[in-house]
C-alpha cells in the first residue's frame, strides 16, 4: 500500500469556479439530450403504438450523445 505523500496529487489548473462552471455544463450535457430525446421517443411511440421501443431507443441515443460528448470535455480538461 502507498503512502498518502508518495502519491502523485493532481493539481488542477482551474479555478473554483471554472470547475463549478465545468460541472453545470457537464449537468446540462447529460439532461437536456435525455429530456429531449425521451420526450421524442415517447411522443413516436404513442403516435405509432409501438410503446417502449423507441423512448429506449431515445435514450439509449442520448446516453451516446452524453457519453460523447462528456468525454471530449474531460479530455480537454485534464492533463496528458
Amino acid at each position: 500500500m502507498m503512502s498518502a505523500a508518495s502519491t502523485p496529487a493532481f493539481k488542477p489548473q482551474l479555478s473554483l469556479w471554472e470547475m463549478l462552471g465545468l460541472v453545470g455544463q457537464i449537468g446540462y450535457i447529460i439532461a437536456i439530450p435525455a429530456f429531449v430525446f425521451g420526450f421524442a421517443g415517447a411522443y413516436a411511440d404513442k403516435s405509432l403504438g409501438t410503446s417502449p421501443w423507441l423512448l429506449i431507443a431515445g435514450l439509449a441515443l442520448a446516453l451516446l450523445t452524453s457519453t460523447i460528448a462528456v468525454f471530449r470535455i474531460v479530455k480537454r480538461v485534464l492533463p496528458s
